[in-house]
């Protein structure tokens, strides 16, 4: 098999095959039999189960923060999709680079090196996300001269100033797309009495995410269970509802966003105030987020022209220079 990069994130794997591109973009789901501990789906067929599950059914997400929470269950959803691929499960012979969250322990790494080498990698290179995100989102780290990043991801959001093929300066934080969620859910519950799920609340944050340049007219009617009265309730929301939920946990991102500037050499900091902060991440998607963040830090803030796949390209531009891989990995 060619060799592969790895976007093991915490929303969605993205597999990226040398020569080929993007072949694999799923939700990091996996359903388990578990009676029998068979894979009964993976990516979007799991995804729909999350919720709907009979007692011996169990859909996970075995992906928590950006790490792997659940080593069985990751390595088995791994191989369902690398099947996907080429109708086989195996890496033999292949280069594996797998990204990871910054910041992450030695102990996480090695459970990252240690599911690529159980499936028979040749070689196996662990890099962090924010600087693989840079280099999909076409940064040219490599030079003496500052460039910053922030990918907000479904489980962490990375910041990171990158000079001369390094990180520099970074901070990850637990606050990204899961966060934003359960910030619907607890915003929906507090007002409304009312419990939902963790799908509708994605699906709340697709439609009417926003942080600025708020639609008052844009909302849409939802379906969960009484609080107080147990019983299935309908209510309608608002994207003017969804901003209020989001904006404390956008705050956070964003006092980390300071934190790390503070932390950055006068230099870099002065490249950074000339050609901005890209952002990536499906948190990218949030409308108004570049304008919010950019009020916030007083630096122009552009979006990726592919958020969600910057991660994924950017393994793509290191697998087809082995040069680069090797000399950044």
């Amino acid at each position: 098999m060619k060799d592969i990069g790895i976007d093991l994130g915490t929303a969605n794997v993205l597999i990226y095959v040398k020569d080929e591109g993007i072949l694999v973009n799923e939700p990091s789901v996996i359903a388990i039999d578990t009676e029998t501990n068979e894979v009964l789906a993976v990516g979007r067929e799991a995804d729909a189960m999350l919720g709907r599950t009979p007692n011996k059914v169990k859909a996970i997400k075995p992906l928590q923060d950006g790490v792997i929470a659940d080593f069985e269950y990751t390595s088995k959803m791994l191989e369902e999709f690398i099947k996907k691929i080429k109708k086989k499960s195996s890496l033999k012979k292949s280069r594996v680079l797998i990204c990871c969250p910054a910041n992450i322990t030695q102990v996480e790494k090695n459970a990252m090196y240690e599911l690529a080498e159980n499936m028979g990698a040749k070689k196996i290179y662990i890099e962090d996300e924010p600087k693989v995100a840079a280099i999909g989102a076409g940064l040219e780290i490599d030079k003496a001269s500052g460039c910053m990043v922030i990918d907000i991801g479904g489980g962490t959001t990375d910041i990171a100033v990158l000079s001369l093929g390094a990180i520099v300066n970074s901070s990850s934080i637990k606050v990204a797309g899961n966060t934003f969620d359960h910030a619907i859910i607890d915003y929906i519950k507090s007002k409304y009495d009312l419990l939902v799920g963790e799908k509708t609340a994605e699906e709340i944050k697709i439609k009417l995410g926003a942080i600025k340049d708020v639609d008052k007219d844009n909302k849409m009617e939802i379906k969960g269970r009484s609080i107080s009265e147990g019983m299935p309730k309908t209510i309608e929301i608002t994207e003017k509802e969804v901003q209020e939920a989001l904006r404390p946990q956008i705050d956070k991102i964003n006092d980390e966003i300071k934190k790390v500037l503070e932390n950055t050499l006068p230099e870099l900091s002065a490249d950074i105030v000339d050609k901005g902060i890209v952002v990536t991440g499906g948190g990218a998607l949030i409308k108004g987020i570049a304008e919010y963040i950019e009020d916030a830090v007083k630096i122009p803030i552009y979006i990726a022209e592919s958020p969600l796949t910057c991660v994924a390209e950017g393994c793509g531009v290191l697998l087809n220079n082995p040069k680069d891989l090797d000399k950044n990995c």
